[in-house]
């Protein structure tokens, strides 16, 4: 970049236009500091998370994932868990409407997250049977079966319950995924008593017309938009097109992940999951409300970046923070 060419910031933010057919607002359901750093090769400390939550929700982001109540075994990063949510479950205080749902396994994680009065809880279930018994360590009817219990109590809690699906456009063990597999698992999973529907595209194969597919398939057992939610990997670039012919088919709640952290250990090269900032970018351009601060959120995500010790992998994080001149 030369002295004289100005940044992005300087540039404005994108002009917005309005396309026919979409909603007005969007409610981004942000899983960096639950999904991301999850992934991560080395732990941060407890109190760099809890920062990174309530930057999240300084920037304006109202549904933020905080993290999981799995056992520390499996998910070694998030070991802290118990030690973490006391610190930012005073956050909804200062700022009202924000939710901080954790992710939870079976009734143990139930109990833990219960004992912290977690107020919103989420199960990870799989729509094809290899991806079930390598990350479940059983099938898809037994993995249901086990949620079952955990969806009733949280449920009588008056707690809601998101429901993952992953594996949702395709499996690395089995292929491309029939929309059909994916509208009956993730139905089983409604009725089981979740309250919302997030669709994974777990190794970021999907495109925008198996998206369209999907959706209709599940809109033709009577499932409408209102009750799913995408989640998208951008391992093969698909991500924000993905997103756009959701947001299309009537979807409005997308999760993201902030900086782009996280990706998928299946997946070879995998890019991780779509950036929060590059999708509050393209919103922004088409006029859809998101109540976020687009550079405050990307500086959240550069100071993480710079914790982690590594760049974002975000374009418009790089962009919007000048990350990409120091390449």
């Amino acid at each position: 970049m030369s002295a004289t060419e100005p940044t992005v910031l300087e540039l404005g933010l994108p002009a917005p236009v309005r396309l026919d057919g979409l909603p007005s607002a969007v409610r981004i359901h942000e899983v960096g500091a639950r999904d991301g750093l999850q992934n991560e090769p080395a732990s941060l400390p407890v109190e760099v998370k809890a920062e990174f939550i309530a930057r999240l929700a300084a920037a304006g982001l109202r549904t933020v994932e905080a993290t999981s109540f799995v056992h520390p075994k499996w998910v070694p990063q998030l070991a802290d868990a118990e030690q973490l949510f006391p610190l930012v479950q005073a956050l909804p205080g200062q700022y009202p409407g924000l939710r901080l749902p954790v992710l939870v396994p079976n009734e143990r994680g139930l109990d833990r997250a219960l004992a912290h009065q977690v107020r919103d809880i989420a199960v990870f279930a799989s729509a094809t049977e290899s991806f079930a018994e390598r990350n479940l360590g059983r099938g898809v009817d037994a993995s249901l079966e086990m949620f079952a219990p955990v969806v009733r109590r949280a449920l009588e809690s008056g707690i809601p319950v998101r429901g993952y699906l992953s594996m949702c456009f395709g499996d690395p063990w089995e292929g491309p995924v029939p929309a059909s597999q994916v509208v009956e698992v993730g139905h089983r999973l409604l009725e089981l008593g979740c309250t919302e529907l997030s669709l994974g595209d777990t190794i970021g194969t999907g495109t925008p017309g198996q998206v369209t597919d999907l959706i209709g398939g599940f809109a033709a057992r009577g499932i409408g938009p209102e009750q799913l939610a995408v989640h998208f990997h951008d391992t093969y670039g698909q991500a924000l097109a993905n997103t756009l012919a959701a947001l299309r088919c009537g979807v409005s709640t997308v999760d993201s992940s902030a900086g782009g952290l996280g990706g998928c250990p299946y997946a070879k090269s995998a890019t991780g999951n779509l950036a929060t900032e590059d999708l509050v970018w393209m919103l922004n351009g088409l006029g859809i409300e998101t109540g976020v601060d687009l550079p405050a959120l990307a500086a959240t995500s550069k100071w993480l970046a710079d914790r982690l010790g590594r760049p974002s992998p975000s374009r418009a994080v790089r962009a919007l923070t000048g990350s990409d001149a120091q390449q």
